[in-house]
């Protein structure tokens, strides 16, 4: 009985010396990505919070005056902060909300079966496809009080209806508020129907033969089963609504006394038309405090989902 042969060590590869070694290729080949995209993180943060810490105004011949924490004690005595501040939470509390309400019953939609349904969805995505600037200008025209599409579509129904939609600070509010919604919620819905189409329809089919209609069948089903998507969705559009700026700039410059003025815009404007640097500074590191501490509360959540 012939003995088996031990097996043989393979020849080593020229230029192969292992599998720490390439590794560290690895990291060497990407090292200059991540420097560069560490430097253009970083280096704004930190000119941003070494600026706050200064009095730099341009009108004052861009010199620098160290000043410490005034910047942030003084904004919550600024009426024009203090109302952007207020508008940006109910903006992003109000906009996200209704995001995942309205986004989910249209991804629903959406995820049946009937005919040029690939069609719909692509109409669907018409308005998120459009620029916002183009979109906040086409929208203070339908908000006119004169000759605006609102009033002329309300006329049909109530005769002689004549209304300032963007004078008042409430229904300013509730426009840019609309209009925000118009643009986005198609987007938001696509991405959730992408997590719908991953749902077996062999769950749904179980379930109905257990006697569970279309209401049951989505809050033990459905959403469980996209609530990680949800949450993770959630994240990057509750950042885009803290940050938004284009909706107000182009249609309604903040106003009616800086009712709709959202934080991105009042740094913008103190930035820019105010050419007050260091307070403009001070804002942004709110901002974005106001961001982390938002990102890391979806975070939490998203770690106590377990499937």
């Amino acid at each position: 009985m012939s003995m088996a042969k031990p097996a043989t060590k393979p020849a080593a590869i020229p230029g192969y010396t292992g599998k720490k070694n390439r590794v560290w290729i690895a990291w060497v080949l990407v090292a200059p990505a991540l420097l560069i995209r560490t430097f253009t993180t970083l280096y704004p943060f930190l000119m941003t919070f070494y600026n706050s810490l200064f009095n730099l105004s341009i009108f004052k011949g861009n010199k620098k005056t160290f000043i410490g924490l005034d910047n942030f004690i003084n904004m919550w005595t600024d009426d024009k902060f203090l109302r952007s501040l207020e508008f940006t939470f109910l903006f992003a509390a109000v906009s996200i909300a209704l995001h995942l309400v309205l986004g989910m019953i249209l991804a629903l939609m959406l995820n049946q079966k009937f005919r040029a349904k690939k069609l719909l969805r692509t109409i669907t995505l018409i308005p998120w496809a459009m620029p916002m600037v183009v979109v906040g200008i086409a929208a203070r025209w339908a908000f006119n009080g004169t000759y605006g599409l609102m009033n002329d579509v309300i006329r049909w129904f109530v005769p002689g209806f004549q209304f300032d939609w963007l004078v008042y600070k409430d229904t300013a509010r509730m426009a840019v508020i609309a209009v925000d919604l118009w643009k986005d919620i198609p987007f938001f819905a696509i991405l959730v129907l992408a997590g719908l189409q991953f749902i077996p329809g062999d769950v749904y089919e179980s379930a109905s033969i257990d006697g569970a209609g279309p209401v049951r069948s989505f809050f033990l089903i459905t959403l469980p089963l996209i609530k990680r998507n949800l949450l993770t969705l959630l994240i990057f559009f509750s950042m885009w609504r803290l940050t938004s700026f284009d909706v107000v700039y182009s249609m309604t410059a903040g106003g009616p006394a800086e009712g709709t003025s959202l934080l991105a815009y009042r740094i913008s404007m103190e930035a820019f038309s105010h050419l007050n640097l260091g307070y403009a500074s001070s804002i942004a590191v709110v901002l974005f405090i106001m961001m982390a501490l938002l990102s890391m509360v979806n975070l939490f959540f998203i770690k106590k989902i377990d499937y």
